[in-house]
Parts: C-alpha cells; sequence; structure tokens
C-alpha cells in the first residue's frame, strides 16, 4: 500500500464517519422528537392526578366555624386526606424506585426530566383552589391524618426542589454528552472532554445532589462507558486494515487517555481551591476499561505503523533500483498476511476479560515481524550487488531519512553506499563510452542550434555523473572511502573531458561569427495571428518581427542560447539580437498590459503607432536606406504612445489607491482591553463612540470615492482632449471602474462585518453589563433584547453606510441626481450601492452568523448567573413574616443563634463571590448583585436580632416581675 492509497483509504474511512454521524445526529433528533411526546404525555397523566385525588361532593364554601362543626363532613375530609397520603407516598416510593434506563449520561438527563415532569405535575394539583380548602379546614380541626399529611408534602417538596435543581445542573452538561453520543468524529469528544470535566467539578462544588462519590461515580461512569462505546462503535477491526487509518487510531486512543487526563487536571485545580470537598473517586471504576481500550487502540496503531513502514521500505523507490523485484513482492504478501490473526478474531478486542488472549495475538505478530525484517535483510544484501542505477539508489536512501520506515532495515540500507558506488562506477564508464561515440555528432533537439545544443548536451552528460558523487563523497566508512576515490577519479577525468569539449566549441563559433558577421541593417515585417475584418477594434493579437536573413538568425538563435548559459558571445551579435525588440517588443508589451476597455478607448493612438510599423512591413527591405529613420519614427511613435499608457495608468494607480482605502476602511473601531482591565465603556456608550467613528470614517471615504470621477475624466483629456466625463468610447472603461467600487463596497462591508463578529467571539472584553437583583430575579442590564439588537443595529449600520456612495449615470463618470418619486418633489431618491451591497449572499450569511453567535453569548451568560440561584432565600422570602413567624414560636437562643449563623455564613460566602467575570467579549459586572445580596443577607441577620432583642428584653422584665420564677431558674442553673 502506499503512502496515497492509504491517504484515500483513510479520507474514505472520514467521509464513512460522517455519514454515519449524520444518521446518528439525524436519529438522535428524531429520539428527542419521541422524548419530547412521552414527556407531555407524562405531564398529562400527571394532571390526571386531579381524577385520583378525590374531594367528597360536600359545600365548602361555609365559613370555617361553620364546618368545624359538622362532625360527618370532616370525617369524610379526615379519609379524603388518608387517600392523599397514600396516593403521594405510592408516587414518591415509586419514584425513589426508579433508575435511569440507559447505561449513557444521556439517560441521566432522561431521568431527572421524568422525575421533575411527574413530581411538579402532583405538586401542581395539590396547589388547587378545593385542595387549599380541603387542607385549610382540616388544618384548624387538628386533626392527625393533616399533620400526617403535611410531612408527606414537606417530603414531596424536597424531592420536587431536588429534581428540579438536578436537572439544571445536569442540562448543562446535555451539549458535552451529544458531542460524545452522535458528534462527527473522535475529534471533536477529544476537544469536548476536558471543558465536559471541568464542568463536572463545577457541579461537584455547588450541587447539593452530585457532592458525594455514591451520587458522581455512576454519573461518571455513564460518560466513561460513552466513550469506550464510542470507540468499539468507530475501530472496526475487520476492515482497519483494508481501509488503514493511523489518525483513526491515534484520535481513540487520545480520546480513552484524555477521559483520565482531564480527570486528573481538575482535581489538581479543586486541590488547589483548598475548602472543598476532595475530587477522589473510584479510579479502578472509571478508568480500568478505558486504559485497557487505550492499550488496545494503541496496540492497533503499531500494528498499522509496521504496515507502513514496511510499504514505506518495499515501495516503488527500491523496485526502481533493484533489477529483480519479483522477491519484493513475495516479501509484501507476507507483510500482508501480518494482519490476518488480528482480521480474523473471534472475540471483542476490546472486552476486558479476553486480555491475555489478545496479548498473546500481539505477541505473535511482534515474533512475525522481526522474522520478516531478517529475511528482508538478506534480500537487499543480495539484490545490492546488482543496481539498476546508483543515483536513484542515493534518491531513495535521502528519501528514507525522512519518512518513517523500519529501523533495522533502515539502518542496513544505509550500509550500503559502497554497493552503490560500485554502480556509479560502473555508470561513469558507460558515459563516457557515450561521449565518446556520439560528440562529433551530439543528439538535438528539433529546433536547437548547433553549438549550444552539443554545449546542453555535454552539460547533461555532467549533470548525470554529478547526481551520484556529491551526496556518496560524503560517506565516512572506510570501504565506502576505497570505492570513493576511484569513483572520483573516473569522475575527474571524465569531467575534464566534458569541460574541454564544451570550451572548444565556444571558443570556435566565438572566433568564426566575428569574422563573418554580416554588417547589415534589419528591417521589420507584420506576423498576425489575427485581426478584426471590420477594422473596427484593435486586437492584441496583432504583433509585429524583425525579418532577418537565415544566417544571421542563426548566429541570433545561437548568442541567445549561449547568453542563457552564461557564456560570453561578440558584441555585434549581442547588439542585433537585441534589435529586434528595440521598439517592437516595447510595443508588445505596452499592447499586451492594456484591458479591454482601454483597447477601445485607445483606438486612435493604436493606430497611428501601426501606421508607422506598417512602413516597415511594406516599404523597406533589406537594402532600403531609410531603415535608420524607420526606427527612429517607430521609437517616438512607440514611446508617445507609452508616454499616454503611462498617465493613464498612473491614473488608475491613484483610482486604485482611493479604493484600496475604500476596501480596507474601518467602520467598526473599538478598542480591545484586556481581562484584568476594570474600567470599560457600557453597550450604549460603546456603540454610541462607533457609531460617532462611523460617521467620521465614511464622511472621508466619501470624499475620496467623488475624487475618482475627476480622474477618470483627467483621463478623457489625455486620450480626447475633452472633460465631459461622458464619452462614448469611454462607456465600457466608466462601467468597469464602477463595478470595480461595488467590489470595493462589498469587500469593505464583509470585512469589517467578519472582524467584529470575531471580536464578539473573542476572549478580550469590550464592554460591560451589569447583573442586578431585581426580585424575584437576577437580571442583566441592559436587557438580553436590548444587547442584541444594538449589536445588530451596529452591523446594519456598517452595511447602510453604502448608502452615502453615489452611483453614476449610465455611460458616464457623474454621479446620479435625487429623482423624484412618483413624480413628487418632495420625495427625493438618490442612486447607491446600498441595493447591490445588501442582497449580497456573502453579507447576510456572516450577518446571520453574528445573530446567532450574540443570542448563543446571552443565553450562555444568563446561564452562568444560576450559580446565584443557591442564595434566593435571601430575596425570595419575605424576611418579615418569616422571621417573625420564627419568633412567634419562642425559640431559644441557640436556635436564634443557628439562624445567624446560617445568614452570617451566607454573607461571608457571598463577600468571597468574584465581582466580575468575562465571557467572551462581554465584561459581566457582578458588583451591584453581590452588593444587593449583601444587603439582603445582612437585612435577615439586623431582623433576627431585633427579634432576639425583643425576646430577651421582655424574659428580662418577667423575671423582674416574678422574683420566684427568677429563683427556680437559677436553681435550675
Amino acid at each position: 500500500m502506499t503512502e496515497q492509497t492509504g491517504q484515500k483509504r483513510a479520507e474514505k474511512i472520514h467521509e464513512e464517519l460522517l455519514e454515519r454521524d449524520e444518521l446518528l445526529q439525524h436519529l438522535h433528533k428524531f429520539l428527542g422528537l419521541v422524548n419530547t411526546a412521552s414527556h407531555q404525555q407524562l405531564q398529562m397523566q400527571g394532571l390526571s392526578y386531579t381524577r385520583k385525588l378525590h374531594v367528597p361532593e360536600v359545600d365548602l364554601g361555609l365559613d370555617i366555624g361553620t364546618l368545624l362543626g359538622q362532625t360527618e363532613l370532616l370525617d369524610d375530609l379526615d379519609q379524603c386526606l388518608m387517600n392523599w397520603q397514600t396516593q403521594i407516598t405510592v408516587v414518591i416510593e415509586e419514584q425513589q424506585n426508579k433508575t435511569p434506563q440507559a447505561p449513557g449520561p444521556l439517560a441521566e438527563i432522561a431521568f431527572w426530566q421524568e422525575r421533575a415532569f411527574i413530581l411538579s405535575a402532583l405538586s401542581e394539583e395539590l396547589k388547587q383552589p378545593v385542595v387549599g380548602r380541603v387542607l385549610e379546614v382540616m388544618e384548624r380541626s387538628n386533626r392527625v391524618t393533616f399533620h400526617t399529611l403535611q410531612a408527606t408534602l414537606a417530603e414531596l417538596h424536597k424531592y420536587r426542589v431536588e429534581a428540579e435543581e438536578n436537572l439544571s445542573f445536569i442540562c448543562t452538561l446535555e451539549r458535552h454528552f451529544m458531542d460524545l453520543t452522535t458528534g462527527k468524529s473522535l475529534a471533536l469528544a477529544l476537544e469536548t472532554l476536558p471543558d465536559l470535566m471541568k464542568s463536572l467539578g463545577t457541579i461537584w462544588i455547588i450541587s447539593c445532589h452530585y457532592n458525594t462519590s455514591e451520587r458522581m461515580v455512576p454519573l461518571m461512569e455513564r460518560i466513561a462507558w460513552q466513550l469506550c462505546e464510542r470507540v468499539s462503535q468507530a475501530v472496526h477491526v475487520d476492515r482497519l486494515f483494508t481501509e488503514g487509518s493511523l489518525s483513526l487510531m491515534s484520535d481513540a486512543r487520545q480520546v480513552l487517555e484524555q477521559w483520565r487526563l482531564s480527570y486528573f487536571e481538575v482535581r489538581a485545580e479543586i486541590e488547589e481551591l483548598g475548602r472543598v470537598r476532595r475530587w477522589e473517586f473510584d479510579r479502578k471504576r472509571l478508568f480500568e476499561r478505558t486504559d485497557y481500550m487505550a492499550s488496545v487502540c494503541q496496540d492497533l496503531h503499531n500494528v498499522l505503523q509496521v504496515l507502513d513502514e514496511f510499504y514505506n521500505i518495499f515501495g516503488p523507490e527500491l523496485k526502481n533500483v533493484i533489477r529483480d523485484a519479483t522477491h519484493i513482492d513475495e516479501v509484501m504478501s507476507r507483510v500482508d498476511r501480518l494482519v490476518l490473526p488480528i482480521q480474523d478474531v473471534t472475540f471483542d478486542p476490546f472486552n476486558i476479560s479476553r486480555m491475555a488472549h489478545w496479548k498473546s495475538i500481539m505477541q505473535d505478530f511482534h515474533t512475525t515481524v522481526e522474522d520478516i525484517e531478517g529475511e528482508a535483510i538478506l534480500f537487499i544484501d543480495q539484490s545490492f550487488k546488482t543496481l539498476r542505477s546508483s543515483a536513484a539508489a542515493f534518491d531513495m536512501l535521502r528519501k528514507f531519512k525522512h519518512i518513517r520506515t523500519r529501523e533495522a532495515i533502515n539502518s542496513h540500507l544505509f550500509h550500503k553506499f559502497s554497493d552503490i558506488l560500485a554502480q556509479y562506477c560502473k555508470e561513469v564508464e558507460n558515459i563516457n563510452d557515450i561521449f565518446e561515440s556520439r560528440k562529433e555528432k551530439p543528439e538535438l533537439f528539433r529546433v536547437e542550434p548547433p553549438v549550444a545544443g552539443s554545449i546542453r548536451w555535454a552539460r547533461s552528460l555532467m549533470d548525470r555523473i554529478q547526481k551520484t558523487i556529491l551526496p556518496g563523497s560524503q560517506t565516512h566508512s572506510s570501504d565506502v572511502l576505497m570505492v570513493s576515490s576511484q569513483a572520483k577519479e573516473k569522475y575527474s577525468e571524465l569531467g575534464l573531458k566534458l569541460r574541454d569539449y564544451q570550451i572548444q566549441k565556444h571558443k570556435g563559433w566565438f572566433e568564426e561569427t566575428e569574422s563573418s558577421l554580416p554588417l547589415q541593417h534589419m528591417t521589420a515585417t507584420e506576423a498576425k495571428t489575427h485581426q478584426d475584418g471590420s477594422g473596427a477594434c484593435v486586437q492584441k493579437s496583432v504583433h509585429f518581427t524583425v525579418n532577418f536573413a537565415p544566417e544571421i538568425r542563426q548566429i541570433v538563435a545561437e548568442t541567445n542560447e549561449l547568453l542563457s548559459m552564461g557564456y560570453e558571445v561578440p558584441e555585434l551579435a549581442s547588439t542585433m539580437a537585441l534589435q529586434e525588440g528595440k521598439f517592437i517588443g516595447r510595443y508588445d508589451a505596452v499592447m499586451d498590459s492594456l484591458s479591454e476597455p482601454m483597447l477601445v478607448m485607445l483606438t486612435k493612438h493604436i493606430k497611428a503607432v501601426k501606421n508607422e510599423m506598417y512602413f516597415g512591413c511594406k516599404t523597406l527591405n533589406w537594402k532600403s536606406l531609410g531603415i535608420s529613420g524607420f526606427i527612429r519614427r517607430g521609437v517616438q511613435a512607440v514611446s508617445k504612445f507609452e508616454s499616454v499608457v503611462s498617465q493613464i495608468l498612473k491614473n488608475e494607480r491613484d483610482i486604485e489607491a482611493k479604493l484600496q482605502s475604500l476596501e480596507n476602511a474601518n467602520l467598526i473601531k473599538f478598542t480591545q482591553h484586556s481581562k484584568t482591565q476594570e474600567t470599560l465603556s457600557s453597550v450604549k456608550h460603546f456603540f454610541e463612540h462607533i457609531s460617532h467613528e462611523r460617521a467620521k470614517t465614511v464622511s472621508t471615504l466619501t470624499r475620496k470615492y467623488a475624487d475618482i470621477g475627476p480622474l477618470i475624466t483627467k483621463t478623457e483629456q489625455l486620450i480626447l482632449g475633452s472633460s465631459s466625463g461622458r464619452a462614448k468610447c469611454m462607456a465600457e472603461y466608466y462601467t468597469a471602474w464602477e463595478r470595480r467600487v461595488l467590489d470595493c463596497l462589498i469587500k469593505m462591508v464583509l470585512r469589517n462585518v467578519h472582524s467584529f463578529n470575531t471580536a464578539i467571539m473573542g476572549n478580550a472584553p469590550l464592554f460591560q453589563i451589569d447583573a442586578i437583583l431585581s426580585s424575584p430575579k437576577i437580571i442583566i442590564q441592559p436587557l438580553r433584547n436590548e444587547i442584541y439588537w444594538l449589536i445588530m443595529q451596529c452591523v446594519q449600520d456598517c452595511v447602510d453606510s453604502t448608502k452615502h456612495f453615489v452611483r453614476w449615470m449610465r455611460g458616464t463618470c457623474l454621479e446620479c441626481p435625487p429623482q423624484a418619486v412618483g413624480g413628487d418633489e418632495n420625495e427625493m431618491f438618490t442612486f447607491n450601492f446600498y441595493s447591490d451591497v445588501v442582497q449580497h449572499p456573502q453579507i447576510n450569511e456572516v450577518a446571520m452568523s453574528v445573530s446567532e453567535n450574540i443570542q448563543r453569548l446571552l443565553f450562555s451568560l444568563e446561564r452562568q448567573l444560576s450559580h446565584w440561584k443557591r442564595y434566593r432565600r435571601l430575596w425570595e422570602e419575605n424576611q418579615v413574616i418569616v422571621n417573625e413567624k420564627f419568633a412567634a414560636r419562642r425559640p431559644s437562643v441557640v436556635k436564634y443563634d443557628e439562624k445567624l449563623q446560617y445568614f452570617a455564613g451566607m454573607r461571608q460566602e457571598l463577600a468571597q463571590e468574584a465581582l466580575f467575570t468575562v465571557h467572551h467579549s462581554i465584561h459581566l459586572n457582578l458588583e451591584p448583585l453581590a452588593y444587593s445580596a449583601m444587603e439582603a443577607a445582612q437585612a435577615w441577620i439586623s431582623s433576627l436580632g431585633n427579634l432576639l432583642n425583643m425576646s430577651a428584653r421582655e424574659d428580662l422584665f418577667s423575671l423582674r416581675e416574678h422574683p420566684l420564677d427568677q429563683c427556680k431558674w437559677i436553681f435550675l442553673l
């Protein structure tokens, strides 16, 4: 298998994997729809508890006192509460006994989704007015069943909150789980693992459920199972060696190893914090299978590498230098059979229980590889005695220095320089025989001059003997040096012959040319490859050439060839060779530099130059006396034409410079800040600054654009002597420049919006937004929608800036004046480039990309704020009512202390929270939120302190009024 074939097979595997992953993605989407429908059904089932929580058909609209006096009614309601108690307990027990239905991590999400749906539906049912009325009556009746049910409802509330919180945490991992389960490639899984493990570490720190090894390890086991399953699906041992892919095996091994590496990286980060639970789990459960599968992937990678090394050695390069290549095919046949025991395994190599069997197969493989290496070395020893080409052999050895091959065989090959140099000596003798037999009449190309051709032939022979002697002389083995001395001697002897041959050829030609070169003038003749029959259009394909005599043309040909080889030639011959292009070459060069619009508008100037040329084509011959005058007039005409074209090109360079300023303009100017920089502008100020700078930039650009028309008019003045800006022969020229302006505007908008998109998703903060407490919610300010529309308006303003560039009237370079719409002079319309730019598909595509990116960014930012929900008790509960109820129960000082310590600890945690975070381009200021939360915590502490103070004062006054009780208290103390 050649390297190219291996690459094609790798590409084929990659394409099949993409097709498979695409199918899995679609299948997962379908399963998602089924799952959603299932959840809706579950919710409907939850709502069906309305029929199960049966309420007796009694009139509960009477006042509480009247209802409490009806004993039969209370008995019915008592039985009703007992039924509810039983039903709710059954639901809780059912949910507690359920487990995820699949081994992968997505099943964990589905498990908590189902539990949250069912418990939430049941909780919502208990919020019905009739249920609340029943509970209110039974609470006043003080029946035992009410207190029992209250305990069960508290348990239901606890499990519902737990399910909802766990679902919110686990859903943050859904994208990572999806990448592991249905990602397009293993490379995507490799990129996902570090972020996934960091997210698990965050959940470990802040979650109230996944904060013990008993709950975290099963989740991580599911991820490890999914990794193993993904690798097993990607790696098919029975097809791996027919479609071979080293990159696939490398990715598979790296994914499995990254699982362990990411674990220890997060472990180190958590230990550095020093104030949370240790990140230490049962490593056997997490890594035993993944580590073993990684070792099997490494084994398969090594097998593929061994095959590639053999294929690299016994490939076309070795066959080209060895006469008998049949034995190479035999060796390669054995190499191909190496993988048969692995391909034909009847068990799963990734099954850890079959480890011993797999190790045995790999041991046999390595033993066979060593046997093939020994056989190959013996074959190389025999084959290098009869090499085809020493140069090819040296090239092969040099190539083997830069490609991966079997080390033992490669090392042995590099000891074969002596055999190669022996072959080189034979080749030098053969080349010497060729030189001696053909030096009087060497082989020449069809149109090659004889002298230059003979020198070229001698040089080619010299090149053939130099290819091998130079690298061969760099070896240092003692045997090679002995053969190399002999090779150098043969090389030097033949090299001197070839050098003398070239010198004599050049010397003879030089002397003969100097003595026989005719001192005649030259004339010109026209060589037309194509011309427009109407004569209305000048064609670039009309060329002129000098009409030399045959003997002079031979000298010119020899002169040009010898000059290209670096030889000296007679001065007169050099001058004559250059005379052909004295002004004709200049004319052709100028004509070739003209665009089609320029050809049209320069028709008169081109005809004037051609008229001078035609004089030499039709009137002069080699004996004419007017050749010098013809050449002088031709040079003058071409020089004048060159000057006009030069001025036009200078104007075009000035126009192009202005267009480059237009194309490279920065319409979205802002300052990049480092992550540690604290002072940042608000969103509104940021985009106001951009708008202000854009206005100044567009004003400058419109002035430069307005200068383009006068520059083109200057060209018109140069060509036609007029300055109308509406010359008919320049209509196509005007159109070409207008198209160029549109192209620059499109590139300007594309580049600016693309750069803005990159900056938005970059890692440097651009502007600041605040997180504030708007009880009972935590929100960002400005609101999400306001930020989104400010950014998209910036993009729209960038596109709208093209409205300031007015189109030209058709067939002119003059700006089109405003036009009345429908004849209404009060409503004017200006033709500009906006309508063309706004419809460009690439601009719409990049604008859509900005929209999608900012929506994802803002959504992700709001999700980060969910961390602060752990403090929501501070602002969601009414502290006055809660604390007064607490104080009404006459709690002890210890209870007060527990409450105060709780809120003091929460306030201390708030003081340690980071006051800002940077998410891509957004600097999120958390200081207002933290300040509000700390104020709320302090308010709880102050309220409890006041109540404790009041309670203590009351107790103190009570002791003063009842001294006997005081004595009792002293006795008890």
